[in-house]
């Protein structure tokens, strides 16, 4: 990579990032305004719009960057295209779980702003517990089989709907309603709301996410052995520089 791709790459994933936490964070904020007594609705409200938002990032920000926006996602990248060459480098792995942490914080930061809440206000919402855990690993687990799949079949041009359709979903099928990412678990931290969670809570989370990313990614080599040489597909097929200049 040139070191204009570079930059224009790390700065997707913190844009990208950022955006999709303000969408958890924001549709959050207005699910607890809009229907203060149904917990069930605002569930609902907030996995919808984080669904659609997430969708709309990937087709924004895919042909820039790959639209990881997950640090897990951005590993597994790393290790299964390492000997072939056609994931991200070691490098560029650390660049990208930077800039997503600082996009996923910045994101969080923007939705306290917009609803005149304080720009860092940690959460006390405590998220620590086995089921929780057991929940985060299944979905994350799901996430990098799902990912890599598409990739290693051909069909990475449906990613965005795919991927936010299983976010989507795994909200109501998992108890711990699928952050399946570090940065965004960090980033959540940020902001004493319903997506919120509490410091405290976060390294159980990531803990949690990192076996589920193992896990995913031993079935996926399981099932697809040769996913690695489709690692440069991740999330959606990336462009040359010359295509997004």
């Amino acid at each position: 990579m040139t070191g204009t791709a570079t930059w224009r790459r790390l700065l997707a994933e913190l844009v990208g990032t950022a955006l999709l936490v303000t969408a958890v964070v924001g549709s959050g904020v207005m699910a607890t305004t809009l229907s203060p007594d149904d917990a069930g609705l605002q569930l609902l409200e907030n996995s919808v719009a984080t669904a659609f938002a997430l969708a709309a990032l990937i087709l924004t920000f895919g042909p820039v960057s790959g639209a990881h926006f997950n640090p897990v996602v951005s590993a597994a990248d790393w290790f299964l295209g390492r000997r072939t060459g056609t994931g991200l480098t070691a490098a560029h792995l650390g660049g990208y779980a930077l800039a997503q942490t600082a996009g996923a914080i910045a994101g969080s930061v923007l939705a306290n702003l917009m609803f005149d809440l304080a720009a860092i206000d940690l959460s006390s919402k405590e998220r620590a517990a086995g089921h929780l855990w057991l929940g985060e690993a299944v979905a994350t687990a799901g996430l990098i089989l799902l990912i890599f799949a598409l990739a290693r079949s051909g069909r990475a041009a449906v990613a965005p709907a795919a991927v936010g359709a299983y976010i989507g979903a795994a909200y109501w099928f998992t108890s711990s309603t699928s952050f399946a990412n570090p940065a965004v678990t960090i980033g959540r931290a940020f902001t004493d709301t319903f997506a919120g969670i509490a410091p405290a809570s976060v390294p159980g989370f990531v803990l949690a996410q990192l076996i589920g990313a193992v896990a995913g990614t031993g079935l996926l080599l399981a099932l697809y052995p040769g996913a690695g040489a489709a690692a440069g597909a991740v999330v959606v097929p990336d462009t040359s520089e010359e295509s997004v200049r």
